[in-house]
């Protein structure tokens, strides 16, 4: 009797630098398909943003290991929206778990739940974050990061959501469609629409090492996220633009009319209302121009069609790079001659 094929799960995680982590991150995904889900094959795939410490050298000792660990090594640090991107693009599994963060902040028992999830037909299943193990001030920021996504954005974006998701190989078939130099992944799995739920968890503490997305690497993500599925901030510069040229129209009036009442002598001299106004219009048009900013700066990027990543090897892959990525040769490998000479031709005795 034939033999149902066992299904595969991809699980993709980014590093950088990581060398305290990566290996407990293989460890902990062997161990939760062995011992809770021994009826499903899976890939682990390692992207690396060109790692300075030995993050590498110890993925490669862990692919060699065990095949189901795969590594894509990146040329130089393409940042980690457009890496596991990338890794997404390269996956093959039935499933896909989008993000795995290499520190164990999202626990890697809840795919248990992913997949239990997924085989009652949810074809996108989220992490939400409830609760977070970090400080105050950061809570505040993230939660109203989160709602003003979620109220801004022109499609449904589940708040407290990051890339910790698993995704059915039809959502990833729909997201290859997606032509984005800058990709929001997020927004764009929201955009695809699909069955979707939620399954709650505590985003918990980096054990080790040290958190390599800063201050300004999270304000760049906000913004991307923002930019990408919303126009509000355009149209609200638009409309804080109408309605100071509508104060200023009735400001004109008053003074004209003022200036008829007293024979051409205002009852003020205005010089403290004329500073507060180009103060204040100076404000506006800058906060505009840095809005508008943002938006070309996309659309630059997004038209030069410069390639998502560019890869130094992979490892532990049978298939061919996809062509959103462009793989390089090193160097330091044996290059092919450009010219080479032809094989000696033999004829046998008539």
């Amino acid at each position: 009797m034939e033999q149902t094929p066992r299904k595969l799960i991809s699980v993709i995680t980014p590093c950088y630098n990581e060398e305290d982590n990566v290996l407990d991150c293989g460890r902990a995904v062997r161990e939760v398909f062995d011992r809770h889900l021994p009826a499903y094959d899976y890939e682990h795939i390692f992207c690396d943003n060109a790692s300075t410490d030995r993050t590498v050298p110890l993925l490669k000792q862990l692919a060699a290991e065990d095949r189901r660990v795969r590594l894509i090594v990146n040329a130089r640090n393409f940042g980690p929206l457009r890496s596991v991107f990338n890794a997404l693009l390269a996956s093959s599994g039935d499933a896909v778990v989008v993000l795995l963060a290499a520190d164990l902040q999202d626990p890697p028992e809840l795919i248990v739940e992913f997949v239990r999830q997924w085989e009652q037909g949810h074809e996108i299943v989220y992490g939400v974050r409830a609760s977070r193990e970090e400080n105050v001030v950061m809570r505040l920021i993230r939660k109203c990061y989160y709602r003003l996504v979620r109220s801004l954005a022109h499609i449904q974006v589940p708040a407290n959501v990051g890339s910790f998701q698993l995704i059915d190989r039809v959502v990833v078939n729909a997201l290859r469609q997606f032509d984005d130099y800058y990709p929001y992944i997020p927004g764009m799995i929201a955009s695809c629409g699909f069955r979707s739920v939620g399954v709650p968890y505590v985003w918990k503490a980096r054990r080790k090492g040290v958190a390599k997305n800063r201050l300004w690497h999270l304000t760049d993500e906000a913004l991307n996220s923002l930019i990408s599925f919303t126009r509000i901030p355009m149209r609200l510069c638009m409309f804080i633009g109408i309605v100071i040229a509508a104060l200023s129209l009735l400001r004109a009036g008053y003074t004209v009319v003022m200036t008829l009442i007293t024979d051409g002598v205002l009852t003020q001299p205005g010089i403290p209302t004329l500073l507060v106004a180009v103060f204040f219009f100076a404000g506006v048009q800058l906060f505009t121009l840095g809005v508008l900013g943002e938006y070309i700066s996309a659309i630059h990027l997004q038209v030069r069609k410069r390639p998502l990543v560019v890869e130094r090897e992979r490892v532990n892959f049978e298939t061919a790079p996809d062509h959103k990525c462009v793989p390089t040769v090193s160097r330091f490998q044996p290059e092919k001659p450009e010219f080479e000479s032809p094989a000696p031709v033999t004829t046998g005795a008539t």
